[in-house]
């Protein structure tokens, strides 16, 4: 058992745009007091010397695809949640494109039982809208969920809303956050008979940016933001691809006024259309990983904040499904136990600092969603917290993957950080390589 105070000394804290060196002290789920130096008063005391190592908020991802129920050969709530955990990611929001869809309030607490048995990181799941489930979507209590996803390009099954009433009607029937994955099917479509003409099923991988491309993404993104502007919504536009929808966004505003968000995902910022060579289908997403141009673009609204999240879009298909010819090969990889130390890395590179690493996988994904008392390093907030050694390589190989598909479009990458210890709610759930087999999960909760 863990015991009921902890007291973690000599960190070099990362919160809130400053990086200070200071103590904290975990009573019970929460952070009871952060101080320059904090004596342990009492034998009771577990005291964990964090010397030379940083501890920043246990990181937020606004974009996962976990698979359960109905797609568990790929991946599971409990397996995901854990790779999660040892990648620094403490809180999840779940996407509602699985067997059966997320589409109605039943199928929706399914979810929420099986994340309650088997999670090890805090959850929360979307909703799907679809073009005939309003009447559901305004029975959701908005404190208990985390927003409304809504599939403007490719989708599984009957998740694309393609109804332009329908849409209209949802933009303007509710107050939550609703996120979109924006791409043009018409576009595509057209784009993909001129490549299947030409290719059959085995079209070149490099040509998957063409496919699904900018004018796709573009179209479909400055049609969502439209329609958010005439009807009011709020609007989070899912993992932007492309330098030209950067555009679309405003830095003039904080994050907690703005009524259009977007986020931006690892993958994209990490690799290019030059990367199909060697990885072939593994980087084959929806969007497509584009230019090196886009890629700089992307980073450039990051940094200047028209981009407000980094999150993953993880979403595991099996090494063997991914291994298929261009038409059969599914989109979407692994990445929840990479996406930290992929970070980190641009901070050792000069891309980025430690500090807005932290803005944008914690304090923002918090802000957006408006979730309750996590995100930040503060005193009466759950203890969710990571400590980092930003100088301890590792490499990642099959034997350190902890995916259920059991690979990574990252293997044979070294990375210079290491996660060494993850707190949740309070407790040590993952320290150097092992785990707390207890599971000390939260569901999320809104402030709204």
């Amino acid at each position: 058992m863990n015991p009921k105070l902890t007291l973690i000394k000599n960190a070099k804290i990362v919160n809130e745009g400053t990086i200070f060196n200071g103590d904290i002290l975990i009573e019970g789920s929460y952070i009871k007091q952060i101080d320059s130096s904090i004596s342990a008063k009492s034998s009771d005391v577990h005291v964990i010397d964090a010397e030379g190592k940083y501890v920043l908020p246990g990181a937020i991802d606004d974009q996962v695809h976990f698979r359960e129920p109905g797609l568990t050969h790929k991946a599971t709530i409990e397996t995901e949640s854990k790779a999660a955990i040892a990648g620094g990611i403490t809180s999840f929001i779940e996407m509602p494109n699985t067997n059966p869809q997320t589409t109605t309030i039943e199928k929706l607490e399914q979810k929420f039982d099986i994340a309650a048995k088997t999670s090890y990181a805090n959850y929360s799941f979307m909703f799907g809208g679809t073009n005939d489930n309003l009447d559901e979507i305004l029975k959701l209590d908005v404190n208990q969920v985390a927003g409304l996803k809504l599939f403007l390009g490719s989708s599984t099954g009957n998740m694309l809303v393609d109804d332009t009433k329908v849409l209209e009607k949802i933009f303007e029937s509710t107050k939550m956050l609703i996120s979109v994955h924006c791409e043009d099917e018409a576009t595509i479509k057209k784009n993909f008979k001129t490549h299947f003409e030409k290719y059959g099923d085995d079209i070149p991988i490099k040509y998957h940016p063409v496919i699904r491309s900018e004018e796709a993404c573009y179209l479909s993104s400055s049609k969502a933001i439209e329609l958010a502007k005439k009807t009011g919504a709020r609007l989070h536009v899912f993992h932007l691809s492309t330098g030209k929808e950067t555009g679309l966004f405003s830095n003039k505003i904080p994050l907690s006024e703005k009524k259009i968000t977007a986020e931006v995902c690892v993958h994209h910022l990490w690799f290019s259309d030059k990367d199909y060579d060697t990885k072939g289908t593994l980087i084959k997403w929806n969007p497509a990983v584009k230019s090196k141009k886009d890629r700089d673009q992307l980073w450039k609204a990051l940094l200047d904040d028209r981009i407000d999240v980094i999150a993953t879009d993880h979403a595991p298909h099996t090494i063997e499904e991914k291994n298929n010819v261009y038409t059969s090969a599914p989109s979407g990889g692994p990445l929840v136990q990479h996406a930290l130390p992929a970070m980190l890395e641009m901070y050792h590179n000069g891309r980025i600092t430690l500090e807005k690493v932290v803005e944008k996988m914690c304090h923002n994904p918090a802000i957006l969603f408006q979730v309750a008392r996590r995100g930040y390093i503060k005193e009466g907030y759950y203890a969710d917290l990571v400590m980092v050694d930003l100088n301890n390589p590792w490499t990642v190989t099959k034997n350190n993957i902890l995916y259920k598909c059991g690979w990574s479009p990252f293997e044979g990458t070294t990375f210079k950080s290491r996660i060494t210890h993850t707190f949740l709610n309070g407790n040590l759930v993952y320290q150097n390589s092992k785990f707390n087999d207890v599971k000390f999960a939260k569901r999320l909760t809104f402030n709204r």
